[in-house]
């Protein structure tokens, strides 16, 4: 038998719309508080260079021919959702990047609250500045949550599978999210929608049965020329279920963490954030030919 998840799916869930709230519709009005987060932002980004990744200079090796750009999910920036995984990979020989995408005006640090299809227009420029940085004639793609499914609408629709080898995708939200279900209660409040529309258009987007991950996915989850792996935990609280990752079509892996490590616990911060089983697995995905068995033996 499985072990009991410790996360309460019910509290994660509420914790990341309380977040949501604080972030985006409380006034960020303070100067004081203004200049804290400027301070701490400017910190946050020289830390990536001084951990060996965001380095323009790179150049891919014959080993890791490829550079990889990371993807941060909703909320997260380009620099606090990489602290784990990006000297990881720097550390085994690859050229990595991050970018910070879906800003909203007045909200600092807390990013992918935009638009998706702008945000996927992000995504594509960030790619062709580090493919003309590194000369590499394509680049691989890790996402977290919604930087998992984002970049599908940059491959599908901006012209991306010419540019990208590998789409490697942790806890993504391709066919949307309900949040435990609290997404199935907003037609009851009258205006709810509306408002998480206006606000930040990049959650309305994730939502089960959205306009977006409507044209997303119509006529089939994958484009040709793209390899696709999906790595999901069956402890997510936030993409539910969590099967609504998984991805069909040609060229796709679907691997459930604790297929891998039946006591791994992460749930949907922790696969991206500090998991080293889960890093293990984006490894093999990024390199196939040299790929070895993923383990609970693997976190050490």
């Amino acid at each position: 038998m499985l072990p009991r998840n410790p996360f309460g799916r019910l509290g994660r869930a509420l914790s990341v719309l309380a977040l949501t709230a604080a972030a985006v519709l409380a006034p960020v009005t303070a100067q004081a508080a203004q200049a804290a987060t400027a301070a701490s932002a400017a910190d946050s980004a020289t830390a990536a260079p001084s951990r060996g990744w965001n380095d323009f200079s790179c150049k891919p090796s014959a080993a890791h021919p490829r550079p990889v750009v990371l993807v941060h999910g909703t909320l997260g920036n380009s620099v606090d959702n990489w602290l784990g995984l990006a000297p990881y990979l720097v550390e085994r020989g690859y050229c990595v990047f991050s970018l910070d995408y879906g800003q909203l005006p007045g909200v600092p640090l807390f990013h992918g609250l935009g638009p998706i299809d702008a945000s996927a227009g992000q995504l594509s420029a960030y790619v062709d500045r580090v493919l003309s940085a590194t000369g590499a004639a394509k680049a691989d793609l890790v996402g977290h949550s919604q930087g998992g499914m984002m970049p599908r609408y940059y491959l599908r629709f901006l012209g991306g599978a010419a540019k990208v080898n590998a789409l490697v995708a942790l806890a993504p939200d391709n066919h949307g999210t309900t949040l435990s279900g609290l997404t199935r209660l907003l037609p009851y409040f009258p205006g709810a929608e509306d408002l998480i529309s206006a606000a930040t258009p990049g959650l309305a987007d994730q939502i089960a049965g959205s306009a977006f991950l409507t044209r997303l996915n119509a006529g089939g989850d994958t484009v040709p020329g793209v390899r696709y792996t999906v790595i999901a935990t069956r402890y997510d609280e936030v993409v539910t279920p969590y099967t609504s990752g998984w991805l069909s079509g040609p060229n796709v892996t679907n691997v459930l963490l604790q297929d891998r490590c039946a006591l791994d616990l992460s749930e949907h911060l922790a696969i991206g954030l500090t998991d080293r089983i889960a890093f293990h697995e984006v490894s093999n995905a990024l390199d196939p030919a040299r790929a070895t068995p993923t383990t609970c033996a693997s976190a050490f």
